[in-house]
């Protein structure tokens, strides 16, 4: 019984066959579904947005739009510019640029928690919104099936400005992102402060607890699933 689990959990890691696509990109879907629900309790917090949600929240705002709608547009915009800058792209990366915005309409549609009222109650709520994010990126990254389009432009951006280390680029992008957002009416604050500096090490920590290693997934590019789909991946040659 082991010797024929261990064959289909590599397929299913490795996305080899089109039913491993299919489940890792259910999987992907869920996991971000789940995802726009910390963003969704960052929002509720009240106490300041993440940048780039201010920048969806100024567009909103400004627009006379939905949450998610907005979300929509910048991610597509951000994924055209790492489809211009020729950065690999996978599926994941179209199901990211959809459901967690919409998910977030969705849990603003139902109610799902009322805006915090101060600080006392907003800060544990953005916190445990940032704790929702990071392991729903571990199930979401782990599907292997692409990195967000925000995270390929960082990606992106940083290979074409090399005499700046990554986290300058990291910043400059996020600050461009608050800054637009801010004029357009996104709501800065104490919460976005607590976004910059706690992100990064509630996401370390949780990718800790699940002994996941970001760095050691090989993410499926675009044509690579298109070709496996298309039976003419090197994977079914062994078939």
């Amino acid at each position: 019984m082991r010797n024929v689990s261990r064959p289909r959990l590599a397929e299913l890691e490795l996305n080899r066959t089109p039913g491993a696509i299919m489940i890792n990109m259910l999987i992907a879907a869920v996991s971000l579904f789940v995802n726009g629900f910390g963003v969704y309790l960052t929002i509720q917090a009240d106490i300041g947005a993440a940048p780039w949600d201010i920048l969806n929240l100024g567009i909103s705002k400004s627009l006379g739009i939905l949450y998610g709608t907005a979300s929509i547009a910048v991610s597509l915009t951000i994924l055209l510019i790492d489809i211009l800058m020729r950065e690999p792209i996978g599926l994941a990366m179209f199901i990211d640029s959809v459901v967690v915005g919409k998910a977030v309409d969705f849990f603003n549609w139902i109610n799902a928690v009322p805006k915090c009222a101060s600080l006392l109650t907003g800060i544990p709520v953005m916190i445990v919104g940032l704790f929702i994010i990071a392991y729903t990126q571990f199930t979401y990254m782990k599907a292997a099936l692409g990195c967000g389009p925000r995270d390929t432009l960082l990606v992106g951006a940083a290979k074409r400005l090399k005499k700046l280390p990554i986290g300058a680029v990291s910043i400059g992008i996020l600050s461009l992102a608050t800054l637009t957002g801010w004029l357009l009416g996104g709501p800065a604050g104490v919460g976005t402060l607590i976004c910059a500096f706690a992100t990064g090490p509630i996401m370390q920590f949780s990718f800790k607890t699940v002994h996941f290693d970001a760095t050691r997934i090989k993410h499926q590019h675009l044509g690579d699933s298109i070709r496996v789909f298309l039976r003419k991946s090197p994977y079914q040659k062994g078939a």
